[in-house]
């Protein structure tokens, strides 16, 4: 049994398993599946202050915050005793389009070229790391709620607001693909 869970799974057990999340937690307890929120309870819990947006119940969501915790418990289970040892299989034209842009480094899931503290010292690694997390951060607080959030629950509640943060997620992921990206790797 612990052969077939190490080895990659394909993509649709992953989409029928994150499919049944959400009727599992509406059946529940009427819950909303969405990890960005989690923030949000963590901040209201640490900071004393009264800012209205912290200034809430935060304890009705707990549950979110187990789950999120039992989502980094269950990857970090996974990468120490689960893990493929077969390299990561990157498709050949992806790894030439990037070799072409000075990628190199296709042994792990992010190219230590961009990702690294070396490369953070850069302003190349700067605007990777540094502002485009500002910018998913800030992404995610501004849509309401993260990719999975809109795409996965929103959709599947048939909400207006995550069909269009959802196609807006993909317009901005093509146009990062296909014309940041290849200006940012120049740097």
């Amino acid at each position: 049994m612990l052969e077939l869970i190490k080895q990659p799974w394909s993509w649709w057990a992953a989409g029928i398993i994150i499919g049944l999340t959400v009727p599992t937690l509406l059946i529940i307890g009427n819950k909303s599946f969405g990890i960005s929120s989690s923030l949000r309870h963590i901040c209201a819990i640490c900071v004393p202050a009264k800012i209205p947006f912290f200034n809430y119940d935060w304890k009705k969501e707990m549950w979110n915050l187990f789950f999120v915790l039992g989502t980094l418990l269950g990857g970090f289970i996974a990468v120490q005793f689960l893990q493929d040892p077969e390299p990561i299989k990157i498709a050949e034209t992806t790894k030439a389009a990037l070799t072409e842009q000075g990628v190199r480094n296709f042994d792990q899931l992010l190219p230590s070229d961009i990702f690294s503290w070396e490369s953070l010292l850069t302003l190349r690694g700067f605007i990777f790391i540094v502002v485009g997390g500002f910018f998913v951060g800030f992404g995610t607080r501004y849509a309401g709620g993260c990719t999975s959030g809109h795409a996965i629950m929103g959709l599947s509640n048939l909400q207006w607001p995550s069909l269009v943060a959802t196609i807006m997620f993909m317009v901005g992921g093509i146009v990062m693909t296909w014309f940041i990206l290849p200006f940012l790797l120049g740097l």
